[in-house]
């Protein structure tokens, strides 16, 4: 499991990006267990996650972050990354962000890309 912590700060809001390689369903669930076993993680407001695999089934949860999933998917398919699930936590900082938690979700998906 790949984890980024601190990815991106905004107005109280705090954002991390996990990810690692999956085959299914139960992987799936699996990676998502092992990570909230980790307390902070378990308590984040969010974690949105999606997987593109490679025989082309899609699954995306946003975690009451509306639209988020859907934004890690495309992003996904535009770098052509399968059978790895992505997950972006928020810890949420007691403003709204509007619009701005899509580009932060885009930030910490591009840099779990760029650590891979």
């Amino acid at each position: 499991m790949l984890q980024l912590e601190n990815v991106v700060s905004d107005r109280g809001s705090r954002y991390a990006v996990s990810g690692g390689p999956v085959s299914g369903p139960d992987d799936i669930a699996a990676f998502l267990k092992t990570l909230k076993r980790q307390k902070k993680y378990a308590k984040a407001t969010h974690n949105s996650w999606a997987v593109l695999q490679s025989d082309g089934a899609q699954r995306k949860n946003d975690d009451g972050e509306s639209c988020a999933g859907n934004v890690i998917l495309r992003m996904l398919e535009r770098e052509n990354v399968t059978d790895q699930i992505v997950v972006v936590t928020r810890w949420y900082g007691g403003k709204h962000l509007g619009g701005d938690r899509f580009r932060h979700v885009q930030t910490c998906v591009k840099a779990y890309f760029d650590a891979l």
